[in-house]
Order: structure tokens, then C-alpha cells, then sequence
């Protein structure tokens, strides 16, 4: 099992821990798509855009129980993240 799956008792209690393994992997993925791939686009596109992924998040939700899903989308937020504070550095420089 991943870290997050033995974390969220996913063996113990199935119903409650996959609740809480795909509410963490639709925040890391809306994370990681706010970080790397938004741009501005009308509040309908974004409405249709932010259901898709939450749909996407049920399946990587069952491939989140043995392979790092939520492992890997919180490196890529981390990555992510010191790509945009460094960006934003050499703006102000």
C-alpha cells in the first residue's frame, strides 16, 4: 500500500479512507493544475475544467491505494511551487 492509503487506514476502513484518499488527491491535483497549468479563462471553463478533474481524481483515487498517486502529485506541487517562487524572484530582480 502507498503512504497515504496505510495513512487513511484504507485496509481497516475502506469507506471512510477512501473518502479521505480522494479528497486529498482532488486538493493535491487542484493544487498542482493551480500551480503549473492555469491561466485565466471565463468562470464557465473553469467550472467545466474543475469537474473533470474531480472526475479523474475517482479513477487515480483506486490506482492511490498501491501505486504513489498522491506521493507523486505532492512532489509535483513541491517542484512546482519553488518553480513559481523562483520565477517570481527573477521577475523582481
Amino acid at each position: 500500500m502507498s503512504f497515504f492509503a496505510r495513512l487513511y487506514n484504507v485496509a481497516e476502513n475502506p469507506e471512510i479512507g477512501m473518502w479521505w484518499l480522494y479528497g486529498t488527491i482532488i486538493v493535491l491535483s487542484i493544487l498542482v493544475y493551480n500551480l503549473g497549468f492555469a491561466r485565466k479563462l471565463p468562470m464557465l471553463q473553469n467550472v467545466i475544467i474543475y469537474i473533470l478533474l474531480i472526475l479523474g481524481c475517482s479513477i487515480l483515487t483506486f490506482f492511490a491505494i498501491f501505486l504513489p498517486v498522491a506521493e507523486g502529485l505532492v512532489v509535483a506541487a513541491i517542484v512546482l511551487g519553488i518553480y513559481k517562487l523562483r520565477l517570481h524572484q527573477a521577475k523582481q530582480a
